[in-house]
Formats: structure tokens, sequence, C-alpha cells
């Protein structure tokens, strides 16, 4: 499911809400290494890196009515994006919905969604501005509305040590190259030193 939580994101959530805020720096304090990143529980969160390496996830499932699941995910470039999934609600792929997130710090009101769908059950996903990882880490809860309709009311407790951890899976992976990233070729027709005597005759041969 977390796979396919960051795909809708990049093909839907993106385009849709070009001009959101994503992190500045995030990386700059994060330490790097080329080790591979292996899934743990932090805080009764558990923590992974996303299957195409280009980032990292926390998530957790709630027991109760509809079992609902929150991933919150952080890219290497930056970017941001929470889903929120249960598998009584009715909304639609790629349904567009306004909802209000209230944290213990920060909140954020009518907030765009996109509707998702993913492993039996339906849910949104979305994306925040910088400041919504600190917000969530340094929160005892969160909830949200449509309206004046709950649509769920989440404990967020250990969000702090999975953040902290989050921020460090992020680190792992923005030191190793992307799997399948485009490699750019030199042009044959650039001498390899192009300040030898014979540069300019090679060129023009």
């Amino acid at each position: 499911m977390p796979h396919l939580v960051h795909s809708w994101f990049r093909a839907i959530v993106r385009p849709t809400f070009f001009g959101f805020a994503f992190f500045s720096g995030l990386l700059a304090a994060a330490h790097a290494s080329a080790q591979e990143y292996s899934a743990r529980d932090v805080g009764g969160w558990t923590v992974a890196a996303s299957k195409d390496g280009r980032g990292c996830f926390l998530t957790k499932t709630y027991a109760g009515t509809g079992q609902t699941t929150l991933l919150l995910g952080l890219d290497i470039d930056g970017g941001n994006h929470l889903s929120v999934l249960n598998e009584n609600w009715s909304i639609k792929q790629k349904d567009r919905w306004k909802l209000t997130f209230r944290l213990s710090s920060g909140g954020y009101p009518n907030h765009p969604v996109v509707g998702m769908a993913s492993d039996g059950k339906k849910g949104f996903v979305t994306n925040f501005d910088a400041k919504f990882p600190a917000h969530f880490a340094a929160s005892k809860a969160l909830h949200i509305y449509r309206g004046d309709v709950p649509v769920e009311q989440l404990d967020l407790g250990g969000s702090g040590a999975a953040v902290a951890e989050l921020h460090h899976c992020v680190g792992t992976h923005a030191a190793k190259p992307v799997a399948g990233a485009r490699e750019t070729r030199r042009s044959d027709k650039i001498p390899k030193d192009p300040f030898a005597p014979d540069a300019g005759r090679k060129s023009r041969d």
C-alpha cells in the first residue's frame, strides 16, 4: 500500500496543487549514508523507505471502526505528503475536497485533498508546507473535519521520535543515486582534452 500511495501522490497531487511549499534545507542536517535502510518500529510507528528509492514514510493503522491507516511521507527532493484511509469511507478516487486539519501544534483550515483508494481502503492524499512535519512531530493528536463533520481523530503519541527517524531515513537515501535515473552522456564531438595543442584539429576531423 505505501508504494501505491506514493504513486497516487506523484500522479495526481503534485500537478493539481502546484505551488505548495516544500522543505528548504531538509537534508542539510541529515546524516547521509549509502547503506540500505531497513523498516523499523519507532514510538509505535513503522518507518520505512519507499520502494522507488525517492523517499521514506512513517505509518500506523489504528484499531477501531474501519481500521484507519495514516501515512506521512517525505521525499528526498523535500516534498511531503499525507494520506489517511479507512475501510468504510465512500470518497471516490480523484475527488477534490477541502478538509480542516487541527494539530496540537498548528492547523490547516480548508486544505485541498484528492481522493484515492489502496489495499481495500478509501481515503485521501495531500501535501503541506515545510512546517507540517514539525507540527506533526510536536502534536499529541490530529483532528480532521469536513466542515462541521468530524472525519477522524487520531492519537499522534510517539510521532516526535518517528519523525526524527523519518528524517534519518531520508538522509540515508539522499546520498544514493535513484534507480533508473537517466544518465547524461558527454557528446562525442567534445574533445577529451579541449586544451590540448591538437584539440582544434581533432574536433574538425
